[in-house]
């Protein structure tokens, strides 16, 4: 938060699995193996860290039901969706492989859809628009995933 006496962070969530980080991988320009390999090494303040000069959005899709109670195992398609489209993306959290090889769901949070735009609004466009391409049973998500975003 902004304050008048500076930034105040109230929460810093930097797993893989967690949205905020979901839209900030995708913006980085350099590669993340160099940047483990530096934390590694003891060498990360010689990393300069640079991002695209633009927004991302990431509206997750959950089963229905979530946090509380909700079923597994259903059948995620759409996946091809995603290809050969620059700046979409489908990080996996709560899903996995059946028997047969198909991916089903797994958990609450199923899948982070990410998208980048030139705008926070455009970014949030495209975002919404690639939950559509994505099915599976009792999916559900929230639709004032970066509302605030028309107040800015």
């Amino acid at each position: 938060m902004l304050t008048e006496k500076g930034p105040r962070v109230l929460e810093y969530n930097a797993r893989f699995g967690d949205p905020e980080t979901q839209v900030v991988l995708p913006r980085m320009k350099n590669d993340i193996v160099d940047v483990f390999e530096a934390c590694v090494d003891g060498t990360l303040d010689k990393i300069e860290l640079e991002f695209e000069d633009n927004a991302a959005v990431c509206v997750v899709l959950a089963s229905a039901g979530y946090p509380e109670h909700y079923e597994k195992g259903y059948k995620i398609t759409g996946f091809e969706n995603f290809k050969d489209k620059d700046g979409f993306y489908a990080f996996h959290a709560g899903s996995r492989f059946d028997q047969e090889g198909n991916i089903v769901t797994n958990g609450g949070r199923v899948l982070g859809v990410t998208a980048k735009g030139k705008t926070l609004k455009e970014a949030r466009e495209n975002a919404y628009k690639a939950t559509q391409w994505i099915r599976f049973g009792n999916k559900y998500m929230r639709n004032d995933i970066g509302k605030a975003i028309d107040e800015i």
